[in-house]
């Protein structure tokens, strides 16, 4: 099962049935998940309210929607032929989203100077009302996207803020890592700091949420990964077991597994819940640059300086396909959220996009003029966005390879772009140290 509610769209349907029993029975309510496509459903349990959610990854324009509800009849006792149609209405309505046609143009919106010493990171929150960048002038800064105010400056590391994050999809915390070797945790909100995370014994260069906003994980040049108990303000578990930095981490949706990429070349597997590594995957010849889970937890891909991307199975740690074609390091790669595509970011100045079931490349993203550092799907996943060194950032249909938009004004290489989740606001951080908000 993928992770609850909050990873919703707030569109509500209440399903009663006139008999009590169903009614009983029957979800509480059910919540339209757009992207990737799904339906969350809330329920009472032994007076505990909880959620369950049925992805529809292979949701198409063209699938059987009468079909589709009544197979998951069978699947979850929760969905009770009083709230058949009900539950078709909503599969219809994901449908016509999938289906809608998109020819977004981008336009330069906001150009803002944010720090004074040189950028290392922006991130949105979930709706992109508000965005986070970092800084070698040690802070960290709140921005609204809308006015381009700044709403907080994050104080209080005594080095390079290098690793920034949301817990999205709630976005009422912010984390900081730093070169300081500590982990802050400050109010959205507020600009306050919760707690200070102490206990690496070198910088910190990543970090990241669990969707369910309970943990925090760091990454660091100490060759360990920890887990922060967010609620208590201290370590859950230290994760040792490589040899080099840990340069890259990412939590599975449901939040039991994380993965930890390092310079060793290799990536572990770990189960949250003992701090146990459970797997090490080895196959890669160079370092890693790049891990990540699909959607459902079934698989793993990695990106490495090696020129290839790997992917694995999740589960038991077995290696699936490499995926080649590149001619130089592997700087950056994802899954969409539905986790059909993988796209590959490379030194080479091209971009890929591969079947992540056939593993066969289905587009090339070719006419950058220099490495593409970074690369992500909008989370429709027919959209793919590019920074380059060669100043510009670009938009790619997913399908075709096609640039569809060249994003041009920084005056210096871009290392950082993101959309928010609806897609329709973009935004670049440079080394030219100003961020371009696009909408």
């Amino acid at each position: 099962m993928a992770a609850g509610g909050a990873c919703t769209q707030a569109l509500f349907g209440r399903c009663r049935g006139n008999e009590p029993q169903a009614a009983e029975m029957g979800p509480r309510r059910l919540l339209l998940r757009y992207f990737p496509p799904g339906i969350i459903l809330e329920y009472v349990e032994g007076g505990e309210l909880k959620t369950r959610s049925i992805d529809l990854l292979d949701l198409s324009p063209h699938t059987d929607v009468i079909a589709l509800v009544e197979e998951i009849q069978k699947e979850e006792p929760l969905i009770t032929a009083s709230c058949k149609e009900h539950v078709i209405r909503l599969v219809q309505r994901l449908q016509e989203k999938l289906g809608e046609k998109e020819d977004h143009k981008f336009y330069l919106f906001k150009v803002l100077r944010a720090h004074i010493l040189p950028l290392t990171n922006v991130a949105f929150n979930k709706s992109g009302s508000c965005f986070i960048t970092g800084s070698y002038d040690r802070t960290c800064k709140v921005w609204d996207t809308a006015s381009g105010e700044e709403l907080h400056t994050l104080e209080g590391h005594k080095n390079v803020v290098y690793a920034i994050a949301f817990n999205n999809p709630y976005g009422d915390k912010i984390a900081t890592g730093s070169f300081d070797k500590t982990c802050k945790l400050w109010s959205t909100e507020t600009g306050k700091c919760y707690h200070t995370f102490r206990g690496h014994t070198a910088e910190i260069v990543c970090l990241s949420f669990n969707l369910q906003s309970t943990l925090v994980a760091t990454g660091s040049m100490d060759t360990t990964a920890k887990l922060w108990d967010i609620e208590k303000g201290e370590v859950a578990f230290t994760l040792r077991g490589h040899s080099a930095e840990i340069v890259a981490l990412s939590f599975n949706t449901t939040g039991d597994r994380i993965i930890t990429g390092s310079f060793d070349c290799t990536v572990g597997v770990w189960d949250v819940v003992t701090g146990r590594m459970l797997h090490v995957l080895i196959g890669h010849r160079g370092e890693i640059s790049s891990a990540q889970f699909n959607w459902d937890c079934s698989l793993i891909v990695t990106g490495s300086m090696d020129k290839t991307c790997m992917l694995w199975n999740a589960t038991t740690g077995a290696h699936i396909a490499t995926l080649t074609g590149h001619s130089d390091e592997i700087m950056d790669v994802c899954f969409d959220y539905a986790g059909q595509r993988i796209a590959t970011a490379s030194a080479d100045g091209s971009g890929r996009v591969y079947n992540a079931e056939t593993k066969k490349c289905i587009a090339k993203l070719e006419g950058h003029g220099g490495e593409i550092s970074k690369i992500c799907f909008n989370p429709k996943g027919n959209r793919i966005l590019t920074a380059s060194s060669d100043k510009t950032a670009r938009l790619w249909d997913a399908a075709t390879g096609h640039c569809l938009q060249i994003l041009e004004g920084h005056t210096d290489e871009i290392f950082s772009c993101a959309f928010n989740y609806k897609g329709n606001i973009i935004i670049t951080g440079s080394k030219d140290n100003t961020c371009r908000v696009w909408h």
